[in-house]
């Protein structure tokens, strides 16, 4: 499956992550995202995850794609048991997000994470941290 992940960082450097409402990564602080729809383009699925997660329709011209990520989970959506791969297509965006005003249907709680803090917690799922490279080279890159 193909899947779009936005990674939201602040003006002070942290990420926003959501605790995980479903499988897979139940239970674990995420990065927002989701699968892309049969028959649906980039564009259309990158709006339409935007606005469930964030309640805001961002165009995928306004992110900047850090890359494509394999995630592997041994846990399905349904709870079949039959695992599922993601080719999961990571966008970076730098935004204020107020967590109040932040959709709950696909997490329950949400933070900003400062990315130290990220790498030293077993409770950011593994596929979240991977981002953290490429976050850190793109503001290497911009002199930030």
């Amino acid at each position: 499956m193909v899947s779009i992940d936005l990674v939201i960082e602040n003006a002070e450097g942290e990420i926003l992550l959501g605790l995980r409402n479903n499988r897979p990564a139940q239970g674990f602080w995420f990065v927002q995202g989701g699968r892309v729809q049969r028959g649906e383009s980039l564009d259309a699925a990158f709006e339409r995850v935007s606005r469930e997660e964030l309640g805001l329709a961002i165009s995928r011209g306004d992110a900047r794609l850090l890359g494509a990520y394999d995630h592997l989970y041994e846990e399905d959506v349904f709870g079949a048991g039959i695992g599922t791969h993601y080719v999961a297509l990571g966008h970076y965006l730098r935004l204020e997000v107020g967590l109040a005003s932040l959709p709950m249907a696909q997490h329950r709680d949400y933070r900003w994470w400062h990315p130290d803090a990220m790498r030293a917690s077993g409770e950011v799922h593994a596929n979240s941290r991977a981002y953290l490279d490429a976050v850190g080279d793109l503001h290497f890159t911009r002199g930030a």
